[in-house]
């Protein structure tokens, strides 16, 4: 079985646009994406350009996320670029003989994304399965050796289509292994059995995420309060739908099931939900 995350067919689609930039713009954008070289690699392709950039390829272990991330990056501001470049001509007056094949060659690129599972969204690469946050969530189950959470991150993948209940009862317990987790990692205790809301709120409270802590000095301090405001909502409303709909509940007899659609968008606000915690506990001050 074939565990690529990116395809070979969608990495020749980009390489094949880059043939037409030259060796340095394509090491430009390889090494700020931080992507390694493997020089002493010779591969059966013909040009400097197609060589360089599967050296590039080669160092890329292709089921690791977190290296497929840094080829995303670089996919992200190729698009950009020449979405960029496609708009500009066509302002100073281009005319199609000079804006078509851009538009044509990002829109291949696009689709060969697309048929990998991603989407191109506001000049970024998400997942197109509404969870553009689990894989960022196994690297902080793997970083804090939680293995309850990565069992939780395992099972949401297992049963998001099959079992969209399971899924968004286990979204809740997610969040709720997060807290407990950057609790225990700075030594507070959890007094009693306090419900998401409650633990959450302790957690924004001892990351300093709470409104009341934002600086009188700081810069868009009305917006960055109404966010922090924002993440209480979230789990309220994620609390809400699990007892609706979710695991965990007995439900009336003629309870309508739930789609998957509405699975994976709690999913995806748990997930980033998640995601920030970690990094916010990660690199704050304790």
């Amino acid at each position: 079985m074939n565990s690529d995350l990116l395809s070979l067919k969608t990495r020749q689609v980009f390489r094949e646009y880059l043939v037409g930039w030259t060796l340095r713009e394509i090491s430009d954008e390889f090494d700020a994406a931080d992507v390694s070289c493997n020089l002493d690699y010779l591969p059966p392709v013909s040009g400097q350009r197609r060589t360089l950039i599967e050296q590039y390829y080669n160092a890329v272990d292709w089921a690791d996320w977190r290296e497929v991330k840094k080829v995303l990056r670089v996919y992200e501001s190729i698009l950009t670029k020449e979405h960029n470049k496609e708009e500009r001509l066509s302002l100073e007056g281009y005319g199609s003989n000079f804006t078509d094949p851009i538009r044509l060659s990002v829109k291949r690129m696009i689709h060969a994304l697309k048929k990998d599972g991603f989407q191109w969204i506001g000049g970024r690469i998400v997942t197109g399965s509404g969870m553009p946050s689990l894989e960022d969530i196994k690297e902080k189950a793997t970083e804090f050796d939680a293995k309850h959470l990565a069992e939780q991150i395992r099972r949401i993948e297992q049963s998001v289509d099959s079992d969209p209940a399971l899924a968004i009862g286990t979204a809740k317990e997610l969040i709720e292994t997060c807290c407990r987790t950057i609790l225990a990692e700075r030594g507070k205790s959890i007094a009693g059995t306090p419900d998401l809301p409650q633990l959450t709120k302790e957690t924004l409270r001892e990351l300093k995420l709470v409104p009341e802590g934002v600086p009188e000095q700081a810069k868009g301090r009305e917006v960055i309060k109404r966010i922090l405001s924002n993440l209480s909502t979230v789990v309220q409303g994620i609390s809400e739908i699990r007892n609706l709909y979710g695991t965990g509940h007995g439900k009336h007899g003629k309870t309508q099931p739930i789609k998957p659609r509405h699975a994976k968008l709690a999913i995806g606000a748990a997930a980033t939900l998640a995601t920030f915690l970690f990094e916010t506990h990660k690199d704050s001050d304790r």
